[in-house]
């Protein structure tokens, strides 16, 4: 690498050379113009220099330590005053003060990244940035304090400036980390992979990892883990619960719940036509499909539905951690209804028991109804029978009544006479 720009340096600069019409030379001749392509200017600034090319060193002490090496920028009183590496571009004073062999790394204002002693790769713009980085790579700090308070952290990017603080303004040893605002992640000291992006989002945050927080104080108070926020103020009062996921502005819920969902704007929302929607047990999100052209092996039902017989409904309360109100339920507990047919069972991840499939409990009711149904149309038919049977008995009964009545013999008077 070194050896192919120095090549495209000395062509471009054998280009001007030749090729250029001569041009009158400024008068007087400017100072700090040295072999190497070397620009240096101010108090011992590069003073050590030997066989280090393309560098530039303007302000007291600047790269005043380096002996051998090139591509480094130094513009301001003592910065890369210690330097021994390449790469390297510092502007402000005391930028990149104390680098000794960290290589590749931009400073961008007073003090920035002024303890970096090894660290590679880090950029840093503002005053204070990255400004206790001692061996950390690849960070980018933007803003004033920004990472002020990194040491060994690495991959990290943060930027914005206040309340309550600088991005990631405490961050030590934590990896991975985005913050996007001012005061994003900015209690953050040893969490890893996490992501803030608003002003204040994951504000709290301390050791929490791989936490996702998306708008102003978004998660603001989290300590846990694996949490999601997307919305203002989601989840803000959440606490060091795990796995929850918050969407929608001001969606929340305080304490240590873990494992919850709040999705803000369906509650109260009412759709007229749809499909339920269902959730599996590894979280996949889908809803029932009922045409022909998705199934097969379709055959009636028949005595499949006989299982309802057998099922106990029951009334029940759910435990406290669930529902704090305790209101009563009315439905079925699964281990009765798996010992009935397991098929008509939701399991777990675990594939235990976990709830029971309603929507087949009802289309075995109808299967049922409908089974009852014919029934009573049978029955309706077989009464309509009997009826129009004894109708017509009954009329065949009158009339033999009324042959036998006039088939009666006239009555005679008798008379006696004393």
């Amino acid at each position: 690498m070194k050896t192919r720009i120095q090549s495209i340096v000395i062509v471009l600069t054998l280009l001007f050379l030749g090729l250029l019409p001569k041009m009158q030379a400024v008068s007087p001749a400017p100072d700090g113009c040295y072999p190497g392509f070397t620009t240096a200017e101010g108090c011992n600034a590069l003073q050590h220099l030997a066989t280090g090319a393309g560098n530039t060193a303007i302000g007291w002490y600047s790269l005043s330590s380096d002996t051998i090496h090139s591509y480094n920028t130094g513009v301001g009183a003592g910065t890369l005053v210690l330097n021994n590496a390449d790469s390297n571009t510092a502007v402000g004073a005391a930028a990149l003060l104390l680098n000794t062999s960290g290589s590749r790394n931009t400073a961008v204002g007073t003090d920035a990244l002024v303890f970096n002693n090894s660290g590679v790769r880090n950029t840093a713009v503002g005053a204070f940035a990255l400004y206790n980085n001692l061996d950390g790579l690849v960070n980018t700090a933007i803003g004033d304090n920004v990472l002020f308070n990194n040491t060994h952290g690495n991959y990290n990017t943060a930027i914005g400036n206040g309340l309550p603080g600088p991005a990631l303004y405490s961050n030590t040893t934590g990896l991975f980390n985005t913050a996007l605002g001012g005061g994003a992640l900015s209690s953050n000291t040893e969490g890893n992979d996490n992501t803030g992006l608003g002003a204040g989002a994951l504000a709290a945050n301390i050791d929490g990892d791989e936490n996702v927080a998306v708008g102003e104080n978004a998660l603001g108070n989290n300590t846990g883990n694996n949490n999601v926020a997307l919305g203002n103020s989601a989840g803000f009062s959440h606490a060091s619960g795990d796995n929850n996921i918050y969407i929608g502005y001001q969606i929340d819920h305080s304490g240590n719940e873990s494992n919850a969902c709040y999705i803000g704007s369906i509650f109260g929302q009412t759709a007229s036509v749809g499909s339920a929607v269902y959730v599996t047990s590894n979280n996949k999100l889908g809803t029932v499909t009922s045409s022909k052209r998705f199934k097969e092996d379709i055959k009636a039902m028949d005595k499949v539905s006989d299982a309802l017989f057998a099922l106990k409904p029951v009334t029940f309360r759910y435990k406290k951690e669930i529902d704090p109100t305790a209101k009563s339920q009315l439905g079925l507990v699964a281990e009765d209804v798996e010992k009935v047919n397991p098929d008509l069972v939701v399991r777990d991840k675990e594939g235990k028991p976990y709830s029971v499939r309603y929507d087949q409990v009802n289309a075995m009711l109808l299967n049922e109804f409908l089974k009852e149904h014919a029934t009573v149309l049978e029955l309706k038919k077989e009464i309509a029978t009997l009826t129009a049977t004894v109708r017509e008995q009954g009329a065949q009964i009158q009339k033999v009544s009324a042959q036998i009545e006039t088939s009666k013999p006239a009555a005679q008077a008798v008379v006696n006479n004393p």
